[in-house]
């Protein structure tokens, strides 16, 4: 059985399920059950000999008994009920749902969960229509407080939706990944870096001599990259030390492809301590740098439990993850909600469950953070479908409040079970796994376009290498992304120790500072004005670190003062809180704060100006700990452009606030 919950796997187990629910339902039903009897003896002592052998199992026996008993009273409606359970325990259904559909026929209120049951056989054979008459013909009859009305009521909302969602479909045309993604076996669980050059996914595959597999399968992640024609290559296998003989997969990838979390099951530990686990399945890390991956470390306690940890969704701002957790009843029935943990100081926080207009008394899985931090997507049969299990879509209020959820609709849903769902940092297309027709085998990746109403917040990125300003040897740096206008912290990431190499996603529509630091030298400052709703294009950046030294400067390019002004705008405290952490972690160095203006204007206001704008820098940094001995600052006027000043974007960049390292 695939432990990761492949499409086809699951709808076995969905039917399984619904077949268990619905013989629980008979059971419970019949202790109910009333004036159903008989007033023929010699049919009486049919049944109750057919109830002797069906108790030992002998269910042949039984069967012609129950038949002996109906042929003496066909209205012998206990007969009739014990025989359609016996079916329904047999695997028969077609048979129990006849007996079943002759009992309401006879008496709907014999046993008026009964009709329940044919409502919801109904639904499992895509018969709407059929299905929302038996539960509107239930809840006629049953009172609000009989245990199944509250099932009928939400089984009657989600007839009425397929109905309706089946003659409003959505725009759906599905391309097969092909032969590089896709082969023989099942593929699911897609994930991919925020450039698109990588996807990486789960197969399961036969593996009959793996002998930490007792049923002869085994599932790892693999990845395919980008070809200059779009296409996808030939997927491959990255091995050791992040698959093995464990059963892994249902991956996420950090924008940058820095990270990999994934799931890793069967954990006893027999593997070493590293991957002993705390449950049945928990989720791993490992740690990309150059061509390797480290050896995977468990996320520990406050991520994985005794329960069942899987299908992580790693966010964009480096600091959240979210997660399927699956608890067992002692009927060893599995039930899927959503878990979130942010990073906080270094450390996994205690994961938290999400609200309950995400978490429905039903499975939720398959959860899906868009790289705007905003959009969410993810699996459930808790909320109004087609049935069984469907994607929705919940969106992040300002407040932190998920909205709630909305179908994506018709074909993407289906009256199956649908999963594997991702979308592109650019919100233009979805990945989902499918067993259609004319794939390569049993599960296979698709994309399709997605509907505007469904799309996320459009994001960008920049991208580049970053390296030592004096030797152009690549360093390991870490990054900062501020909104400036709350001083929120939006993402955090590091570049590759060995390539310099970085990647940070930029959400749309913000003002935002991105700092790059790294102990040893001075930080480098950027800032992004974002409208992606004209521009969607990445930008490309080159970064240089200067180290520590005397006459090294670095503009500030997030301290911001009105035209013609010299009082700190607000959005300036993230970079001079910066700047303070700086000479806080260096007490040795001293340095000068000078301000520049562009040619517009007057000589000498422009030289008053600049003066009072290194002033406020100076005194800031007074006002925040930093003793005044470390400090000087000075006004240049329009003496020291860096740019023409024949442009807009040449004057912007003389307009500029800066500090030199004097010693």
């Amino acid at each position: 059985m695939a432990r990761f919950s492949s499409n086809a796997q699951v709808h076995a187990d969905t039917m399984k399920k619904l077949l268990t629910i619905l013989i629980i339902l008979l059971s419970i039903t019949g202790a109910f059950a009333q004036g159903g009897g008989t007033e023929d003896n010699k049919a009486s002592k049919f049944y109750e000999e057919a109830r002797q052998h069906k108790r030992f199992g002998r269910v042949e026996m039984a069967e012609i008994y129950f038949q002996k008993a109906l042929e003496r009273d066909p209205e012998y409606l206990d007969a009739l009920f014990d025989l359609s359970d016996m079916y329904m325990k047999m695997g028969k259904t077609a048979d129990a749902k006849k007996h079943i559909e002759s009992i309401v026929a006879k008496n709907e209120r014999y046993a008026p969960s009964l009709i329940v049951t044919l409502a919801m056989m109904a639904q499992m054979e895509d018969n709407f229509e059929k299905a929302l008459g038996y539960y509107e013909q239930y809840m006629t009859i049953a009172p609000p407080e009989s245990n199944n009305y509250q099932a009928a009521k939400r089984g009657a909302a989600n007839c009425e939706f397929a109905m309706w969602a089946m003659d409003h479909p959505v725009p759906f045309e599905p391309q097969n990944l092909g032969p590089g993604v896709n082969s023989e076996n099942d593929e699911y669980f897609p994930a991919m870096t925020a450039d698109q050059e990588l996807l990486i996914y789960t197969r399961e595959f036969d593996a009959p001599n793996n002998p930490m597999s007792p049923d002869g399968k085994d599932e790892d992640f693999f990845f395919s990259e980008r070809q200059e024609d779009g296409s996808w290559g030939r997927a491959y296998n990255p091995g050791r030390p992040i698959n093995s003989s464990w059963r892994e997969g249902a991956p996420t990838i950090s924008p940058d492809g820095k990270y990999i979390i994934f799931t890793i099951c069967d954990l006893y530990g027999q593997y070493g301590q590293d991957k002993e686990g705390f449950g049945s399945c928990d989720l791993f890390v490992s740690v990309r740098n150059g061509k390797s991956w480290s050896r995977p470390i468990n996320m520990g306690q406050t991520i994985n439990s005794k329960h069942w940890e899987s299908q992580p969704s790693f966010a964009s701002d480096g600091k959240t993850l979210y997660f399927v957790r699956g608890r067992y009843n002692k009927e060893h029935d599995r039930f899927d909600d959503i878990y979130f943990s942010e990073l906080i100081n270094g450390k996994w926080a205690k994961a938290q469950a999400l609200p309950p207009n995400i978490n429905s008394t039903e499975d939720e899985e398959s959860v899906f953070i868009h790289p705007d931090n905003k959009t969410l997507y993810f699996s459930s049969r808790g909320h109004v479908g087609l049935g069984n299990m469907d994607i929705f879509m919940s969106r992040k209020n300002d407040d932190g409040t998920w909205s709630d959820p909305v179908n994506l609709g018709y074909p993407i849903n289906t009256p199956e079970h649908e999963n594997s769902f991702f979308v592109s940092a650019d919100g233009e297309y979805a990945i989902i796994a499918s067993n259609r027709e004319g794939g390569y085998g049993k599960l296979d990746l698709y994309s399709f376009e997605l509907p505007e109403a469904l799309k996320p917040n459009p994001v960008t990125y920049l991208q580049g290498k970053i390296k030592d300003a004096a030797t152009g040897k690549p360093l390991e740096a870490f990054f900062t992304l501020i909104d400036l206008g709350s001083g929120d912290t939006i993402a955090l990431a590091s570049s590759d120790r060995e390539s310099g190499s970085f990647l940070v996603v930029l959400p749309a529509s913000e003002n935002y500072a991105l700092l790059a630091d790294k102990q040893g030298y001075l930080f480098h400052s950027e800032n992004f004005e974002l409208d992606l709703a004209t521009n969607k294009s990445h930008y490309t950046k080159n970064i240089e670190l200067q180290p520590i030294e005397a006459g090294r400067s670095v503009v500030l390019k997030n301290v911001f003062f009105d035209t013609d002004k010299f009082d700190l705008k607000p959005a300036s405290k993230t970079e001079l809180n910066k700047l303070a952490d700086l000479l806080d972690a260096n007490p040795d160095i001293k340095i000068e704060v000078s301000g520049h203006t562009d040619n517009q204007g007057n000589a000498a206001a422009n030289q008053t100006l600049s003066e009072n704008r290194s002033k406020a820098v100076y005194q800031y940094l007074i006002d925040h700990g930093i003793s005044g001995g470390r400090l000087m600052y000075k006004g240049y006027g329009q003496t020291k452009p860096i740019a023409t000043n024949e442009t807009d974007e040449g004057r912007a960049l003389n307009r500029r606030t800066e500090f030199i390292v004097l010693e």
